[in-house]
This record gives structure tokens, sequence and C-alpha cells, in this order.
């Protein structure tokens, strides 16, 4: 026995006295249809199992996917252990979903060649993250298929996107720590670009820093008048022979760690760290604890971010916070509304300075 045919919209159609446009738009609701109408031709689909329009097929009408890409630059494991990247999405996330759009998951290395979704998946638009270099093949690749980008921590002269006043939200974090009376700053960074390994930076430079929050935050604790007295990059080490291939280092637990054993085991130890993000100034407070050092008694750590940490508890970093999930829902608005040809201007958000527990005045000099 033959299985039976589905319903159409034309059956609808019929069964409710009305045309197939009109059904169409009751399903729709994107026209001028009276409210008993659309509910009759509701109630007439449910009686008859017709779910609703073929979405494939009216994207094709449309020549559109509804779908938004989020390239992720970083493999999606090491990604999801990131509060600040997984709030981010969540943000992107609601916004897409409240406007009935897909959202594409696409990790992509900075090392790697060009994911194959890149270069084939369908989507109407791609949001870019912060760890993308403006040259990086991604996003010449995207480019290359007209597909349009939203970046992510992005600077004006970047295009379409969202940024941070991080530049002077770090100002003020270290204006904090010199109001304490600390001239013994040490400094511990995310990566400055790609390929870098992690390792000792002088800090006394205005490095050419590809990636745009880490370039932010190092500008702004020039901005304060200070010279760190000892900087560390963190968060990329790469390993093996294929090192452009192969960034599989150390977690930034482990790298954090390290980082604070190599600044606060020495003899002329800064009195405060500055570390971008919490989750390195989180495991530098570790290390200040391991070796025996009381926060902020002999040293104070900072962070930016803005995270909760309760496992620090009762303690609470002292932070600059970024608005992560309002930050992700401008984002997706932003790609949304460029998919639509309506490109939005260049957003910069706000940022705030929190004073936690993890701060206090310099210790008298020994």
């Amino acid at each position: 026995m033959g299985r039976a045919e589905r319903p159409t919209l034309a059956d609808v159609a019929a069964a409710a006295g009305v045309s197939v446009s009109t059904a169409s738009l009751a399903f729709s609701s994107a026209g001028p249809v009276a409210p008993a109408t659309r509910d009759r031709v509701l109630a007439c689909a449910a009686d008859l199992g017709y779910a609703g329009p073929d979405p494939t097929a009216r994207s094709l009408r449309r020549g559109r996917s509804g779908v938004v890409a989020v390239v992720v630059a970083d493999r999606l494991r090491r990604a999801f252990s990131d509060p600040v990247s997984t709030q981010t999405l969540d943000g992107i996330a609601q916004e897409l979903g409240d406007r009935g759009l897909g959202l594409l998951l696409v990790p992509s290395e900075a090392f790697q060649d060009v994911p194959a979704l890149v270069r084939n998946g369908a989507m109407d638009a791609a949001v870019i993250g912060g760890l993308s270099t403006p040259h990086d093949a991604t996003i010449e690749a995207l480019r290359a298929r007209a597909v349009p980008l939203v970046r992510i921590d992005a600077d004006p002269e970047d295009g379409t996107g969202v940024g941070l006043e991080d530049r002077a939200g770090t100002t003020r974090l270290i204006r904090h720590l010199t109001d304490l009376g600390h001239t013994r700053i040490g400094l511990v960074t995310m990566p400055l670009g790609p390929g870098r390994r992690a390792g000792a930076l002088d800090p006394t430079a205005r490095h050419e820093i590809a990636y745009t929050p880490t370039r932010n935050r190092w500008a702004g604790v020039l901005d304060a008048g200070v010279t760190a007295v000892a900087a560390l990059e963190a968060g990329c080490t790469l390993v093996g022979e294929e090192q452009e291939r192969a960034r599989l280092g150390a977690s930034l637990v482990e790298e954090g760690m390290a980082a604070g054993r190599l600044l606060l085991d020495r003899p002329d130890r800064p009195t405060a760290v500055f570390e971008f993000p919490d989750m390195l100034a989180d495991v530098v407070l570790m290390a200040a604890r391991e070796l025996g050092l009381s926060v902020p008694g002999d040293v104070s750590i900072a962070g930016f971010d803005g995270l909760s940490l309760p496992w620090l508890a009762p303690d609470r970093l002292t932070t600059v916070v970024q608005p992560l999930t309002e930050k992700g829902r401008l984002t997706a608005r932003a790609a949304a509304a460029l998919a639509d040809g309506e490109p939005l201007p260049y957003r910069r958000l706000d940022v705030e300075f929190r004073a936690g527990t993890t701060t206090g005045p310099a210790p008298a000099r020994r």
C-alpha cells in the first residue's frame, strides 16, 4: 500500500476557502490577513496535518539561506572553555533565534587552511571573532564570495562591527593601581598575533600587535603613563615541528600558572599584575598563593572581562567589565542587517571598572 501524499498549501487554502497567496501570508504573518482568516487557515492546516511551507524551498525562492555563520578563530573545544566566547556566542544565538535565523559555527585556526564551510557553506552573513587579523585567509575567502562580514572586538576602520572602549577601560584600571601606590606593575597578555610563542615581551615597546583586543589593552596601559616592569605573552604556545599548523599548546590554566611563577618568583617581583583576560588573572592569583604570597597584601591582581569567578570566593577580582551578551546581540543584529542589505553603523560599547578585593595598597619596599 502506497504512502499517503503529504498535504500541500493548496489543500489548506481550499479547505479554508481562501487563495493560496492568502494562506501563505497567514503562515508568514507578513501581510494584511485578518486574524479570523489566519486562525481559520491555521486550524485547517492542523486538521490536515500540514506543518507549514518548506523552509528550504522558501529560502531558494528568496535566494537566502537564513543562516549566519560565526567563524571561531580556534578549535571549538578551546573556544567553549572560554567564558568570554560562550557568553558572547549566547548573545549572538539569542538574537538570531529571535529573528528566526540559523547559526552555523565554523572553527577556523589562523594557521590552518581555510575551512571548507567558509568556501562552500550556505550563509547570508558571517561574524568574525576578535582573534582574526584583517588579512586572514578566511576573511579573504569570505570576501571573495561577497559574504557580508561583521567583526567582533573591532576598530572603526575594520568596517561593520562592534567594539569596546577597552583602551580607556584599561587606562582606568591601571590608574587605580597607581593610585594605590603601585609603581612596579607586571603584565600578562593574550597573543599579540598568530604564530607567536609564549614568552617575555619588551614592556617598554609599542609592539606590532595583530589582534585588536590585545592591541587596545596594551595601548591602554601605556596611555596611563606607566611602563610595566615585566611583560609576558601567554595563551599561544606552539608545539611540534609544524608550528604554523599546530596551535595545540598548553591550556590557559597551565600558561597562566607558568606566567605567574615567572613574574612573581623573583627578587624584584612586581607589586601588582594586570592580566587580560580574567581567566589569566584567575590562575596568576592561584600561582601567587602557591608561592605563599598574600593577595592583595604582597601582590595585587587585576584582570579584564568582568567574569563571574565563584571559585575565588570570598575574593572578588578587580576587573574591567565588558557587556558580553549585549556585544553578541549587537553583532548578530549587525549581521542580520547586512544580510538584508541595510548595514548598521559601527558600534563601540562602554566598559565598567569594578574594584574587588584582589587589589590594595602597594606593600612597603623591604
